[in-house]
Formats: structure tokens, sequence, C-alpha cells
């Protein structure tokens, strides 16, 4: 059944990226006739529409106006559904606490997750949207299976959609082609990230002008996503708690695992060794921005396209050619579906229109690549092949807007345009094989409920805020902060967590 799904959905790709590439009016937006009926219904005679914000995460630089792509999406959304949509880019270091604070205003009706789902269903920010999808989502909900849609689903409600990509994370390091050709260094000999010390001393020794790693963003060096076989048991890789490590399913302290003090303190000797960004834990600036400045060799992240296909999506926005070597397996478990899930905010004011425009971010496709790539012409081109590059002359760091870099959060992945060089049949069989094949957590299909600790998690999040952002970026000596911050972990009630989550995934278990 699952593999049946995934091949409909590759199918449906394809079918959509030749609609795209041969229809300049939008052929892929006529995903179903009784859309344009309601739409003529939904805005009154005098043009009053709907209107709706969505908060995103943009891991471009966040624009100055977003108002001309604002008017080329509504003037497909006014026709189709009704509905206006003002868009609100957040940079990743800003996201989680202004989403939190807009939803508590109702200042927004649609965000997403970053592996917080659980959280956010605790802390009330999420719309049950059960009883909606049938007649506002309903082409959306036919593009998953029921147990993807699980991932989602608490109490057997359903209160998001997961974003709709490839699910299985590859950790990688992404780095300048040119610096490795001109040092004649071996990138095939790294196979973790424990391996890249000697690569990073050659080129520090070459280039003393360069830092060899840039962190991905504020606080992450990628050390969370080296440590292999982890089921966040709900939580971000960002601000992980309880968790299991491979086959045991005893809920373990994330920061009391022998791999994350190996790796902590691998992070601090390149910080000594000013191979890492100095100011990695408080830096605003995100990867691809460091990266096009020059000053910086490579950067850890994770994927779910296959190498090449991600160094080459990457090479633009980065500003230099990029190549991609893996630094582990991809692993499965609940959060790798459910990590990035799209929400009606519970304040919303138009929770019908905001899951209506939710609804083509997943099947018209000039809606979703106008969210990313932003205006024809002035922010990106369109080529005869189906994918898109930017303007001569301009890059992502130069045009007025893109998002480009948020393709694998907001909506149909497979409906999205590829950018030059990127992408194709076989990449699309690859992501169908990882999520077939990659190792899975025992654990796949639960889901932590933590409303009972919601205060020990505000308390215990602020702690890690506080202490991990230092410790995963080697700018504290690693023995006595990791020791200080388990003490507040303890204090802020982190044991709470930890047995609560055992008692539920015990209960789980006996279910099965």
């Amino acid at each position: 059944m699952f593999k049946k799904a995934i091949s409909t959905i590759l199918a449906a790709a394809m079918t959509f990226s030749l609609v795209a590439c041969g229809s300049s009016d939008g052929g892929a937006q006529s995903a179903g006739s009784d859309n344009d009926t309601k739409t003529e219904a939904a805005a009154t005679a005098d043009g009053d529409y709907d209107q709706i914000t969505y908060a995103f995460v943009t891991f471009n630089t966040v624009p100055d106006d977003t108002s001309d792509v604002e008017e080329a999406l509504n003037e497909i959304t006014r026709e189709k559904i009704g509905v206006e949509v003002h868009l609100m880019p957040l940079s990743i270091a800003d996201y989680t606490q202004q989403v939190s604070l807009a939803v508590q205003n109702g200042e927004i009706d649609i965000f997403h997750t970053l592996g917080d789902l659980g959280n956010s269903i605790a802390s009330d920010m999420c719309y049950d949207i059960t009883d909606m999808m049938d007649t506002d989502a309903k082409e959306t909900k036919e593009l998953f299976e029921e147990e993807w849609l699980k991932t989602t689903m608490q109490d057997g409600r359903l209160y998001a959609i997961p974003t709709l990509k490839p699910f299985a994370l590859q950790p990688m390091l992404l780095y300048r082609k040119d610096i490795a050709e001109e040092l004649g260094l071996n990138m095939d000999t790294v196979k973790t990230a424990k391996d890249l010390t000697d690569i990073f001393a050659q080129v520090k020794e070459a280039h003393p002008e360069m830092t060899p790693l840039a962190p991905v963003s504020q606080g992450d060096s990628g050390l969370t996503r080296w440590i292999p076989n982890i089921d966040w048991l709900g939580d971000s890789f960002a601000s992980p708690t309880g968790v299991l490590q491979g086959e045991d399913m005893t809920v373990t302290s994330y920061y009391d695992l022998t791999d994350f003090e190996d790796y902590a303190n691998l992070v601090r000797d390149w910080y000594s060794n000013d191979y890492i960004m100095k100011d990695a834990a408080t830096t605003t600036s995100a990867a691809a921005e460091l990266m096009s400045s020059g000053n910086y060799f490579a950067y850890s992240a994770s994927y779910s396209y296959p190498l090449e296909d991600t160094a080459a999506s990457l090479s633009a926005p980065s500003g230099y050619e990029l190549g991609a070597i893996a630094l582990g397996d991809a692993y499965l478990d609940t959060s790798s579906i459910n990590a990035v899930a799209q929400v009606i905010a519970s304040t919303s004011e138009n929770p019908d229109a905001a899951l209506k425009f939710l609804n083509l971010t997943y099947t018209d496709a000039d809606v979703i690549n106008t969210m990313l790539y932003g205006i024809e012409g002035r922010d990106y081109t369109k080529n005869e092949d189906g994918t898109v590059s930017y303007p001569e002359g301009q890059d992502a760091a130069t045009v007025p807007y893109t998002a480009q870099l948020s393709c694998g959060v907001l909506g149909n992945f497979f409906i999205q345009w590829p950018l030059e060089g990127s992408g194709s049949e076989e990449s699309l069989k690859w992501e169908d094989e990882q999520n077939h094949n990659a190792p899975s957590s025992p654990a796949m299909g639960f889901t932590f409920d933590a409303s009972g600790v919601q205060t020990q998690y505000t308390a215990v999040s602020n702690v890690i805020q506080q202490y991990l952002p230092g410790i995963a970026c080697g700018s504290v000596e690693t023995e006595s902060a990791l020791a200080e911050f388990r003490q507040a972990l303890k204090d802020a009630g982190y044991d709470d967590i930890l047995a609560e989550k055992q008692k539920q995934l015990d209960a789980w278990v006996a279910a099965q």
C-alpha cells in the first residue's frame, strides 16, 4: 500500500513537471473543477476576499518586500478559492519564537513545524482539521497514505499535514569543489564527521584566511545530525530531550550519550584550531549566506536527496560549485515524516480559507513555485527543460525574493521546479528507495503527548537554548559546560520528561 502511494506520487510528479514546462497558463492548476465553483461563491461581487497570513522559515535572506509575490499568488487564489494570502518569511534564528507569539496574538493562519509538532499540539497552537479535510483539502488528502497522516494525529484527530517530500534524511557535508581540487583533497576518505579534522587542517594551512566549517544556522554546527540511529521521540534535533538509539527501547537523555560527548569534544577541538566559525553559537547568518562570502570551505546539513542533486541545488545559493559527501546513513522514525508539517493556527479567524490555500501548495504547481521562487523574469528564469535558474548576473543573495532553500519545507516537493542542474527521474526513484530501504526505528509510528509535562518542557527548552549552542559549536569548555548543562536540565524537570516518554512508549509497545 505504501509503495503504491509512492508510485502514484512519483507519477504525479512527472505529470505535474510536464504540465508546468509546457503550459504558461498554469495547466497544473486544474486540479479540481469544483474548486473553481467554490471560488465564485467565496468572493463577493465587491471583491471582498478572505485574508490569511502564512508564516514560514526561509534559509535564504529574508526579503524586504513580499507584496509583488503576494499579488502574483493572489491572482490565482482570488479566482480559485476566494482568498488573499499575506506571506511572512522568517529566518531560522527567529522562527520558533516569532511563530509562537504570532499564534498567541492571532496574527497568522498557517505555519509549519520544525520537529516540534508534539509540543505545538500540547501548547494548543494547532487547529483540529480532521473534519475539514474532505471539503477543504480533499486533493491533498488523496496524496497521502493513511499511515503517513497518522504521524500528525493525536487521539485520532488530525492536527497537521506532513510536507510531502522524500523523508529519509542523510547527514552530509557540502564543500567547495574548487578548494578541494586545488589542494588535492580526497573527500572519498571521509565517512563520518570524525574524519574531517585532517581535511580541515589542510584547508586552514593552505588558506589561513578561510574558516573550514560554517554553521548550518545559529548554534548548529551539525553535531546533532552526526550521531547515528536516533529516534527523537517527537522532539527536534535542535532541541532534543529523551531519545532512543538503535534497537534499545530505553528512553535516554540525549546529552548523556557517549556519542554526544565525543562529538562535542571534536567540535571543541575544531574551535580551538580555528576550524569552525568563532561566532557559530550566536550568528544570525545561515550557511548559504556565509558560503557566498567566500570565507568558508564547508558546512554540514541533512537532506533526503541524492548527493549530486543536493550539491547542484545548493551551489547557486552558495555562490560556488559545491560537492557533497555522506557523513552517515539515513534513519527513519516518526519524526522523519512529521518533523516538517503544515499547521492551521488554533487562533486563525479563517481556518477554512487557510486550509484551502494550504491545499493549493500541495496540488498547484504555480502556487508553490511562486512561494519558492518569486516573480518570473525578476527573481528567476524558467528554462525549456522545466528547471529554473537565477536571472543572468544574479544569484540567491541579490534577487529581490527567493525562498528556494525552503523547497523541502513547503507543500509538495514533487511538483516543485528544480534548480538548473538538479533533479531527475532517477533522483525520484532514488528518493523512493531511500524512503523504503533506510533503517527504521523500532518505535516507528509512536507519537509523544507532551501535554502532561508542558511546564517541564518550557523550563528544559530554556536550558537547552542557553547551553546547547555553545557546546555544539565548541565555544565553551566541554567537560565543565556539559556537567553544568546536565545539572540544569535535572533542575528544570528533565527526568519527568524522560519518565513520561518511557511510560507512553511502554504502553505503545504493549498495544502493538
